[in-house]
């Protein structure tokens, strides 16, 4: 998928990543402020989380629970200088769980994600748009 969309687009954009995600392990690159957490926000929502949803800067790592009782990782790993941080969290655990994770910052811990992750790759464009392109 290579799409522009703006903020009207978001609940279709997410859709289509469910839809079209190979597994449930999803990657968000791209610089600050270009809307990494608002999309995890809609993909939750569309994945029936009834929870609250914030961003887990300081926290690193926030669990939901869909309506299905399917469970939700979304991580920020903005803070984390070293990958034995995300070692030391037990990364390994939620990654190889089959549940859902969705990952903020995964530079920050490239050496530790499954090879078939979902690279989702978020840029910003003129007129409030944004570009997304799955790998």
């Amino acid at each position: 998928m290579n799409k522009n969309y703006s903020l009207q687009d978001l609940s279709e954009v997410a859709k289509a990543i469910i839809a079209s995600a190979k597994n449930k392990t999803l990657l968000f690159y791209g610089q600050m402020g270009v809307g990494k957490t608002t999309l995890i926000k809609e993909i939750c929502k569309q994945l029936g989380v009834l929870d609250t949803i914030s961003s887990p800067t300081f926290s690193l790592v926030n669990e939901y629970k869909t309506s299905k009782e399917e469970i939700v990782f979304h991580f920020d790993f903005y803070r984390i200088t070293q990958e034995e941080e995300a070692l030391d969290m037990g990364i390994e655990d939620y990654l190889y769980n089959n549940d859902w994770c969705l990952i903020e910052w995964p530079e920050n811990i490239e050496n530790l994600l499954p090879l078939d992750s979902v690279e989702i790759h978020l840029s910003i464009l003129e007129n409030e748009q944004r570009n997304i392109q799955l790998k």
